[in-house]
């Protein structure tokens, strides 16, 4: 019997594997992308206001070529020789209903937690006291923040300005980081390319994990 348990957890467990590995997106698309256009070369261009950083624009921008060249763009040095302006964006929001770092935000008093199953490592029976993986029970506690990650990413016509592309995905984790996620998020939003489909809908996509 402790066999067959030990194989079905190991099944479950691996199984698994391939949902820890891809991340969830709700995205949305908006045109309308003309019929007659074809991808073609680009560079990114940044809005007065996000010069401030641009160690982090730089980020954002090389998260999102590997999206762009999926769909046959090119970045190209030369603005003068682009067909399309991109803009890339990225931001965290948080659902939490008060901070925990430091007792003034208490409100006077603390929060209780509740109990739920999970499966995981932890200490259970065996031959004797042991670390290992199976069903337990977890400590969590109501109203416990999550955050929801969001980017986008815009594609212009250079001479005329003209926005023919939109596209979002967002997730909602357990954490702020978002950092590691942005390639998969950026391959997400432009899943639908030239497609435009404004209603949310779920995209699943691999992620790698730093």
């Amino acid at each position: 019997m402790f066999k067959l348990l030990t194989a079905a957890a190991l099944a479950l467990l691996l199984g698994g594997c391939a949902t820890f590995n891809n991340l969830s997106n709700d995205v949305t698309t908006y045109g309308p992308w003309p019929a007659d256009r074809t991808p073609g070369s680009y560079v990114f261009e940044r809005l007065p206001s996000q010069q401030a950083h641009p160690e982090r624009r730089q980020m954002l921008e090389d998260a999102a070529r590997g999206a762009l060249d999926a769909k046959g763009f090119r970045a190209v040095a030369d603005p003068n020789g682009a067909q399309y302006l991109m803009q890339v964006g990225a931001r965290v929001t948080s659902n939490d209903p008060w901070s925990y770092n430091d007792p003034l935000f208490w409100r006077g008093s603390f929060r209780y937690g509740r109990w739920w199953p999970s499966w995981g490592p932890g200490w259970g029976w065996g031959p004797g006291w042991g670390p290992g993986w199976g069903p337990g029970w977890t400590m969590g506690y109501e109203g416990s923040a999550s955050f929801q990650r969001e980017v986008a990413l815009l594609i212009r016509d250079h001479k005329t300005g003209q926005l023919l592309y939109e596209a979002r995905a967002t997730n909602v984790g357990p954490s702020a980081s978002i950092d590691y996620l942005l390639p998969a998020m950026f391959q997400a939003a432009m899943s639908d390319f030239p497609r435009a489909d404004p209603t949310p809908h779920s995209v699943s996509v691999p992620i790698s994990r730093p």
